[in-house]
């Protein structure tokens, strides 16, 4: 049945890799009697990570779903990946939870992928908390981890649960709201004074926590300053809308491998975090009617119009499509009919359910602020709306990063083409973050993701789930163009042979961007010199001609196009020859506006044995590569952390091996673009000239 709308928390699990994202999710529902055991040590479960991959490489691949009933609340959970090419999955997860809970571990503080999932939470405007994890650790530190926090979000951290001992020692947590101690007893948590050795410091946090509350109410304020304690109740609820208002960041100690501080998360998810329909105060339900392109607004209600947007699909042999839906408004009802107004085709769904992991629980309908699954949908992929087919509303699709890198993939067995075709298509229904197509020069089949182990994870899903096999190839490195300078440059086109014949005039100013800002397009036309009607023609060239490369027949990135002038035929002209003229105009411009090559910068970290450190790095430095630190690494081993052009990294695998004997492993992310050096980009251009030109004269 649907719950009220108060009693639902939609809640994100997010961190960087291995920083024990599942083990607090399986803690979390151990806790809230959901499950009846927690996976033993630092391994992942079957319970949230259960995909083959996930627990060969003993991590979270794809965001996992599930949920727990808490103290009369539903906590719906997604658990996501922090492993750096998986981040796209959570990025879209974020768009459809109503706050977070970001693990910082106690040993390795904030990491570069926490910084980024941030910024992800920022674009929701996400409430969320923090729960400094792996407090049983050795040189574990709460009070480093807090310091971290607050330089690397420029905001600050205010403790809500403090640890009793730190590292191996670790007993409890001390909660700074209640001002009560609990002490993990096994599986049972007891509550115990304060130690005498803590007052001091629970003291400290504790006035700095009443201090920030008392400061968000002009009344509070008042009655702080007059000496008279707030009551756990006005601090409970000063504590829920300063999360809201993002006033400061919440705080949790604890750890998850051993379930302490669990029990008081538990309660920070009810009690700090929103529900659907108070983030819908912070981040409006809004789309566009489909019909006219207007904004509309929908109310987080059962009452309201049907809207609910689908956030992940995954493909299962056996079961089908099974389609992961976030309900924003209206009710979502088992054998009815909705509309996906990204196709403008009416589904029929099938039955609801409710996820834990792998397990599907039936319902008959979801309200709103539910998050539910369905199977065997035709036509919905991930990103797109379901709504009443009355009252239309098309939700914005979360925009995915563009893969960075590609390799050309061929059947194992010779005629398979169409096979894995087909198999690599249901893939990509499944992960929108990869791309599939096929090289119009070579015909090779082009298969693109995140990073290495993306592609790696693909294939083996690909021979798993749908009996396929495929040899890897050296990958295409993604090279585009751009300009150093700024030029002005006429398109024209003009043809008359007989009756009536095509005219189009523009001229076009380009202008270098800052490195990853994309393109911007500007229309400065005055008079009607160029009627409207022919403008988004000559866009449209230029996008093409762009998309198509000059230089060496690269995509072409980081430009700003105005169109300032032109002449038009009130007889000849037509959409055609504006579009041809655009693309003219850029062509000329482009040549004369000092176009340079890019090449795609990788960010590299590998790890070697001590004895190799000086053989890796002097091949680094072979390879083009910037070497940004060196730091000890678990096992004795060393990390060297490095920039360096993808071009130079397509068989270091080979070479890593050797040099190490199979003991050095890396991971690379891309970093940004780069200018190939003038000698290098030469013979790239000649050589993409000469394909080019052989393939013309076939």
């Amino acid at each position: 049945m649907s719950r009220e709308i108060e009693k639902i928390r939609n809640i994100a699990i997010v961190a960087h890799a291995g920083a024990g994202n599942t083990k607090l999710a399986e803690q979390i529902l151990f806790k809230a009697g959901k499950i009846d055991r927690v996976t033993t040590g630092e391994t992942t479960g079957k319970v949230i990570d259960y995909e083959p991959e996930e627990l060969a490489r003993n991590m979270t691949l794809s965001c996992k779903v599930a949920y727990c009933d808490y103290k009369d609340y539903r906590i719906n959970i997604i658990d996501t990946p922090g492993f750096v090419n998986f981040l796209e999955d959570t990025k879209n997860a974020l768009r459809v939870v109503d706050g977070a809970i970001v693990i910082v571990s106690a040993i390795s503080g904030v990491k570069a992928e926490t910084k980024r999932i941030w910024k992800y939470c920022d674009m929701y405007d996400l409430p969320r908390v923090i729960f400094v994890n792996k407090l049983d650790r050795e040189n574990a530190s709460f009070e480093r981890a807090l310091a971290e926090i607050e330089n690397s979000f420029n905001q600050e951290a205010i403790p809500l649960t403090f640890p009793i001992n730190e590292g191996p020692t670790l007993k409890g947590v001390v909660d700074i709201v209640s001002l009560k101690a609990y002490i993990q007893d096994g599986k049972s948590l007891k509550e115990t004074t304060i130690p005498t050795d803590l007052m001091g410091k629970v003291e400290e946090y504790r006035k700095k926590f009443v201090e920030k509350i008392a400061e968000l109410d002009d009344r509070l304020l008042e009655k702080y300053l007059e000496g008279e304690e707030l009551s756990n109740e006005e601090l409970i609820r000063g504590l829920h809308d300063a999360s809201l208002a993002r006033r400061f960041i919440p705080t949790l100690a604890g750890s998850a491998l051993l379930g302490i501080g669990v029990e008081a998360l538990l309660d920070s998810i009810i009690f700090t975090l929103p529900n659907p329909a108070e983030k819908a105060n912070i981040y409006p339900i809004k789309g566009i009617n489909p019909k006219d392109g207007k904004e509309v607004t929908r109310k987080p209600l059962n009452t309201e119009p049907l809207a609910a947007y689908v956030f992940k699909t995954t493909i299962d042999p056996f079961a089908g499509k099974i389609s992961y839906i976030r309900v924003f408004s209206g009710v979502l009802k088992a054998d009815s009919t909705v509309l996906n107004p990204n196709t403008g085709t009416k589904e029929r769904m099938g039955q609801i359910y409710y996820i834990l992991g792998k397990t599907q629980i039936p319902c008959q309908k979801a309200g709103a602020g539910e998050i539910v699954a369905t199977v065997k949908l035709k036509d919905t992929l991930t990103g797109h709306t379901l709504c009443d087919e009355n009252n239309s509303i098309q939700l914005p699709e979360v925009r995915f990063s563009e893969p960075i890198i590609s390799y050309a993939i061929a059947p194992k067995t010779r005629g398979d083409e169409e096979k894995v075709s087909t198999a690599l298509h249901k893939l990509l229904e499944e992960d929108p973050t990869l791309k599939f197509s096929r090289d119009e020069e070579s015909k090779d089949m082009i298969l693109s993701g995140m990073g290495q182990v993306h592609i790696e994870v693909a294939l083996e899903k690909l021979k798993r789930k749908f009996g396929v096999e495929v040899n890897l190839m050296a990958p295409k490195v993604p090279y585009r163009e751009t300009i150093r300078a700024s030029a002005k440059a006429q398109g024209k086109y003009k043809k008359q042979s007989g009756g009536r014949g095509q005219y189009g005039d523009c001229w076009i100013q380009i202008e270098p961007l800052p490195r990853g800002e994309g393109y911007q397009f500007v229309d400065k036309i005055v008079g009607g010199v160029i009627p409207q009607q022919y403008r988004p023609a000559v866009e449209k060239g230029i996008i093409e001609t762009m998309k198509e490369g000059i230089l060496a027949y690269y995509p072409i990135i980081d430009i700003k196009v105005t169109l300032y002038d032109g002449t038009y035929h009130p007889v000849d002209s037509s959409e055609m020859a504006f579009k041809i003229a655009g693309s003219l105009a850029l062509k000329k411009s482009f040549m004369e506006a000092k176009p340079v090559l890019l090449e795609p910068i990788m960010k590299v970290e590998i790890i070697v044995p001590q004895e190799t450190l000086g053989t890796i790095i002097g091949d680094l430095n072979s390879r083009r590569g910037k070497v940004q630190g060196v730091e000890p690494h678990a096992g004795g081993n060393q990390k060297i952390i490095a920039l360096v052009p993808m071009a130079e990294m397509l068989t270091y695998a080979n070479q890593l091996h050797s040099i190490t004997s199979g003991r050095g492993v890396y991971t690379m992310e891309f970093s940004t673009y780069e200018e190939v050096p003038s000698l290098i980009a030469q013979k790239i251009i000649e050589q993409r000239q000469k394909e080019r030109q052989a393939k013309t004269e076939e």
